[in-house]
């Protein structure tokens, strides 16, 4: 394990989840005192919810180096008031020494503020390969239990919550992939609504879960566009899922498809957002949006994918309130 940086933390905890020692930049990592993250649980001094906390406990009970990358969200009055982003990105690389676990805790926001995309992008090709096989493994096991009928409710739903966090973990991942990847396009002939519909079907699971749907009003039959699905299918699910997430449960996600010229528009209404003008140029850098939920890197890759395709994205305020998310496609009709 790399020796602390000036943006990284070393907590150690007992069997129990309690943090003994805590160590490094842990007021600007975690925003508490080496002192007071002691004798915290350690889903506490990491901010995050207790569940989250309960794989990086039993990880650090075994042997060799374990990855997560979590997001914390501890000070938001403070974020609000300095135009900081909401989210904390934290990068958590577990190992064991002969006094017990310990986890290296890397703040990415600081880390990467400033940082050029060059080095964004091969930082997020990084990590998402070196993610993704241990996820995989995680992935198996919790399907093997997950086929076991003689479990519990309460493991039941444990389980099913395991299995979400990991379908959302695996998103994060392709959004890192995605906007590390620098290759050309393969771009297609495609039906709008029906193209739409495949990135709805992608997130079908959360939104079921959530009785949530997507409504498409507007143009019934759109004309045909040329992008690349198989890229900018993912990142458009992803946003949709964002809206939805956010939203009221039983909630429907407004889609509106529209033409001007020879551009056909789709229109993403998010009611439960909202960004000052001064925002409006950071909506879609990496870990820059207050807007973007899950890797913090999902606006920022829409607009990679979209201006590789020959389209755009943009948001705008609302009419009433929220923001509009504006997806441009050149017409291939």
């Amino acid at each position: 394990m790399e020796p602390l940086a000036s943006h990284g933390v070393r907590l150690a905890w007992n069997p129990d989840g309690t943090v003994t020692h805590a160590e490094g930049a842990c007021e600007l990592v975690l925003g508490q005192t080496a002192t007071a993250l002691t004798g915290q649980p350690l889903h506490d001094a990491l901010a995050v919810a207790p569940i989250r906390a309960l794989p990086l406990i039993d990880g650090g009970l075994t042997a060799g180096p374990v990855h997560f990358l979590i997001m914390d969200t501890r000070s938001q009055e403070a974020t609000l008031a300095s135009h900081e982003p909401l989210q904390t990105y934290l990068r958590v690389e577990l190992g064991r020494s002969d006094a017990g676990p310990f986890a290296q805790v890397l703040n990415l926001s600081a880390l990467l503020k400033g940082a050029p995309p060059l080095q964004i992008s091969r930082l997020s090709s990084s990590l998402s390969h070196e993610l993704r096989n241990p996820l995989s493994s995680v992935k198996m096991a919790v399907q093997t239990l997950a086929r076991n009928p003689g479990h519990s409710e309460r493991d039941q739903r444990r389980l099913t919550i395991a299995q979400r966090e990991i379908r959302t973990i695996e998103r994060m991942l392709w959004m890192l992939s995605e906007y590390g990847r620098d290759t050309p396009p393969h771009l297609e002939v495609v039906p709008l609504r029906a193209f739409l519909q495949q990135a709805v079907e992608m997130i079908d699971r959360e939104l079921t879960e959530r009785q949530a749907r997507v409504e498409v009003t507007g143009l019934h039959e759109p004309p045909k566009v040329r992008v690349d699905t198989g890229r900018l299918r993912p990142v458009l699910a992803q946003l949709l899922l964002n809206v939805a997430v956010a939203g009221e449960p039983q909630s429907a996600v407004q889609v509106r498809v529209s033409a001007s010229g020879s551009s056909v528009l789709l229109h993403i209404e998010d009611p439960t957002s909202a960004f000052v003008p001064e925002e409006q140029e950071t909506l879609f850098e990496p870990f820059g949006s207050k807007l973007a939920r899950g890797a913090g890197l999902s606006l920022a890759a829409l607009k990679q994918v979209m201006l590789r395709q020959g389209g755009r994205v943009s948001a705008e305020s609302g009419e009433k309130s929220g923001t509009v998310f504006i997806l441009t496609f050149a017409s291939a009709a």
